[in-house]
């Protein structure tokens, strides 16, 4: 946790956050919902600041100044159904169960929630220097396991969570200043753009689908009912009987 931290000070680092800051965006604006959780690996870097939900939680397994819940992520102390947008950053390549993990992922979502899964790409110039450096003895990057978005989706497909789209970024890493750097940024914008699967990084966007209910057609932005009981209507008040007297009654 520390060393991915200190990594992400770097320029590098720095150039990354800003760029899953903005792929982020346009996703996070349209998913809405009262609740939001963000599992990461490191416990500084939240990424839900352009989501219109109030109420956040960023959760990791050690404290950190954003951190508001230590918790490791293959064991969520969260209610099942419970949070409506889940950010995964990093939590599944630097954890010992990934499949439990995303298991507890799905668990705790709610019935069409969504959830974000941001990994290191390792089909990638960025994740081959990663693989050099892993086996030249990087504490960092030996204790990350590779994830395909391949293989991320075979296991989102057996949980149930439909795989909505996959962007990248961080295709090359910034080097240099001035024409050199300004040509790598114009690269990089330029592979996100056209969707091109080389970025560093992927951000995964997947749903989850419940058996029996009809997924909406398009996601807009609408109040949520409160379920109030409609009351049942108040019985009409009857006139009394007048007493009938004893000459009617002869009659």
């Amino acid at each position: 946790m520390t060393e991915l931290e200190t990594w992400y000070r770097t320029p590098k680092g720095q150039y990354l956050l800003a760029c899953l800051e903005a792929r982020l965006a346009g996703e996070l604006d349209t998913a809405f919902g009262y609740h939001l959780a963000q599992v990461a690996v490191t416990g500084c870097h939240p990424l839900f600041d352009s989501s219109p939900i109030r109420h956040r939680i960023y959760i990791a397994s050690e404290e950190g100044p954003s951190v508001g819940l230590r918790a490791d992520a293959d064991e969520l102390p969260l209610a099942s159904d419970s949070v409506d947008v889940l950010i995964a950053f990093h939590s599944l390549e630097f954890c010992d169960n990934p499949h439990q993990a995303l298991r507890e992922m799905h668990r705790v979502l709610t019935p069409q929630g969504h959830l974000f899964i941001v990994g290191f790409n390792p089909v990638s110039l960025p994740g081959l220097g990663m693989a050099i450096r892993a086996r030249s003895g990087s504490p960092l990057w030996r204790s990350r396991r590779s994830l395909t978005t391949w293989r991320l989706n075979d296991w989102l497909s057996l949980l149930g969570l439909e795989v909505e789209n996959v962007q990248h970024c961080y295709a090359l890493a910034p080097l240099g200043k001035g024409r050199l750097r300004d040509t790598i940024e114009r690269c990089n914008a330029w592979s996100t753009r056209h969707g091109l699967p080389v970025g560093g990084v992927y951000v995964v966007h997947a749903m989850k689908q419940v058996a029996g209910q009809v997924r909406p057609l398009q996601r807009a932005r609408s109040a949520r009912l409160i379920d109030l009981a409609v009351p049942k209507p108040a019985p009409t008040p009857r006139p009394a009987a007048t007493p009938r007297s004893k000459g009617d009654t002869a009659a």
